[in-house]
């Protein structure tokens, strides 16, 4: 299988957003989506599709799918059955039921998160839930959960990946597109992992033996007769702010980064959009934690038209930005902006 046919294998195709979809920003202003024929964006108000209707859970699943697969990190995904080789993500999603006090029959408070860290303790990860601010924790129905997946499509878009989701792309520049996403992952992709301070790393059942292969620090009696940990330290410091973290509080983990760092959940997040690495899937750059889209568009230029990442060798380059050449185009007419355009509108959104 060559390298193009391969990737169009891989890809499944994204649904347009729905036609009339209120948007989420405008509020009143946009009567109703009604998409561009290539920018990511409603013509009417020029938001974005994530600012309209957010994605499925089984849209997101196989992005997320495509995206850790041929990765360290595919024991994350599951194949799809007939699916030619296609995986899919095993999000966590995790279930808590309440008991209702109440001199009546008992009942049962029920609340579903979207999406959990995966291999905690039920006790941990509602202990990660906790630390996050109650309108970002993704709880089903609510806004935390609209909000994760607008920041999904935000910070991890298709089209970065997927050159099915691109408006055209040529044999040449899928090739490009293949070899710098085998890349990335490679040398940049990363997803965090929720431990307590010094037990990063850790795993229950192989043996006594770290991720990395190391012995697990041993435990001997001090003179008090409590049990100390060889190299597990008495103070950890968070790498986002500085401030220590407690002890028996969860922290996450950057398996690129090193288990001698560790962060505050809400410390967790992208150092330029300062957003909360969605599902704690990180790029490694620089000693830096970034979010997919900043990380591509670091090492690529992303058109400000269309929002995808440049490939080709020929393109438009105008006050300090690049452009597909068809793209630096009027909003209104499509009238190419490196001549006088007879709109009153010249600005690209």
């Amino acid at each position: 299988m060559d390298m193009m046919s391969g990737m169009q294998k891989m890809s499944v195709g994204q649904p347009p957003a729905v036609r009339g979809a209120v948007c989420l920003t405008c509020k009143g202003i946009c009567s109703g989506f009604q998409p561009h024929s290539w920018r990511k964006a409603c013509t009417q108000c020029h938001c974005s599709r994530e600012d309209h209707t957010p994605s499925s859970d089984l849209e997101d699943d196989y992005k997320m799918g495509r995206l850790l697969a041929d990765s360290k990190y595919g024991h994350l995904t599951a194949k799809v059955k007939g699916g030619d080789g296609l995986r899919v993500y095993k999000r966590n999603r995790m279930i808590i039921t309440n008991p209702v006090v109440s001199r009546k029959d008992p009942t049962f408070n029920t609340i579903t998160y979207d999406w959990a860290p995966p291999g905690l303790t039920q006790k941990l990860a509602m202990q990660y839930m906790e630390l996050l601010p109650e309108e970002r924790r993704p709880v089903a129905g609510t806004e935390g959960a609209l909000y994760r997946r607008r920041q999904l499509m935000r910070q991890l878009p298709a089209y970065d990946q997927d050159p099915s989701q691109c408006h055209t792309l040529s044999e040449a520049e899928v090739k490009a597109m293949a070899q710098f996403v085998i890349s990335y992952k490679e040398d940049a992709l990363g997803v965090g992992e929720v431990a307590l301070p010094g037990e990063g790393g850790m795993s229950k059942d192989n043996g006594g033996k770290q991720k990395n292969g190391k012995e697990q620090p041993n435990t001997e009696p001090t003179t008090n007769g409590t049990l100390e940990e060889k190299g597990k330290k008495s103070e950890y410091h968070c790498s986002g702010c500085g401030k220590l973290a407690a002890l028996d509080s969860p922290v996450v983990y950057a398996e690129r980064a090193g288990y001698e760092r560790v962060w505050h959940p809400t410390c967790f997040a992208c150092a330029e959009c300062n957003e909360a690495l969605v599902d704690l899937v990180y790029f490694w750059s620089k000693d830096t934690l970034l979010c997919g889209r900043h990380y591509c568009q670091g090492l690529k230029p992303r058109c400000p038209g269309c929002d995808e990442l440049i490939f080709s060798e020929t393109c438009h380059k105008e006050n300090g930005q690049v452009w597909h050449k068809e793209h630096f185009c009027c909003w209104q007419c499509g009238q190419t902006l490196r001549v006088q355009c007879t709109c009153n509108k010249k600005t690209q959104k």
